[in-house]
């Protein structure tokens, strides 16, 4: 089965020269041209949502967040697409659920390298064996499989980035990991995430762990760790 892309833009002209080279690529792609419509696509069960910022009736960053309030699409990937370059507008959208982000204008061979990326990254995630599947430290167990996490036994909801990050760090108590490690095993290699965003990602799940966010040690001018206890 071929895998599914809901391409979403008001501009015609990019979704159509899109459109051909992920067809080309061998994708099966929906289209749509504004976050409305986009909401209603989104039931054709995508693997992978790219999705235009600066949209009428819905923007980008509103789509992807009543996206990620679907149980079913809490971690389809999604790339965002738009002409704003400031580090401000991509921290703004890794924070509401976004795993990638690409300036206009669109280089069709790197558009389709960073859908190929994370679309691996998101199927390796899925086929951790069963044995790393759960993972218990002190009062948080992390479930791999169905993307869950618990705090003293009560569920607290983390995005997809969040609970990969958490769940590398707990993977491997005491390990130091660097931002540029933690980048490289959650994004991918070939992606460009700049490293301020891991720490914005860190304070948010230190905020969700609320009295045991000390767990997550910050080692100055490296990275994180994660305490075992």
């Amino acid at each position: 089965m071929k895998t599914k892309i809901l391409l979403v833009d008001d501009e015609r002209d990019i979704v159509e020269f899109l459109h051909y080279n992920l067809i080309q690529e061998g994708f099966d792609v929906i289209t749509a041209f504004d976050g409305e419509e986009a909401l209603s696509k989104v039931k054709e069960n995508p693997d992978l949502i790219i999705l235009d910022v600066m949209m009428p009736k819905l923007d980008g960053y509103e789509t992807c967040t009543q996206i990620r309030k679907i149980k079913e699409h809490e971690n389809t990937p999604v790339i965002f697409l738009t002409a704003k370059g400031g580090e401000r507008d991509e921290v703004h959208a890794l924070n509401i659920g976004a795993d990638d982000f690409i300036q206009k204008p669109i280089s069709p061979t790197k558009l389709i390298a960073r859908v190929k990326s994370n679309l691996r990254k998101s199927d390796g995630f899925k086929g951790k064996d069963e044995k790393a599947a759960i993972i218990k430290i002190g009062p948080i167990l992390i479930n791999r499989e169905s993307y869950k996490i618990f705090v003293n036994e009560v569920e607290v909801v983390f995005p997809k980035k969040e609970f990969e990050i958490l769940s590398c760090l707990s993977s491997s108590p005491n390990k130091v990991y660097s931002r540029e490690k933690l980048l490289s095993e959650i994004w991918g290699e070939d992606i460009y995430v700049v490293e301020r965003t891991i720490d914005v990602h860190v304070r948010k799940i230190r905020e969700k762990l609320g009295e045991n966010a000390d767990l997550i040690e910050t080692i100055k001018g490296v990275g994180y760790r994660f305490k075992n206890v």
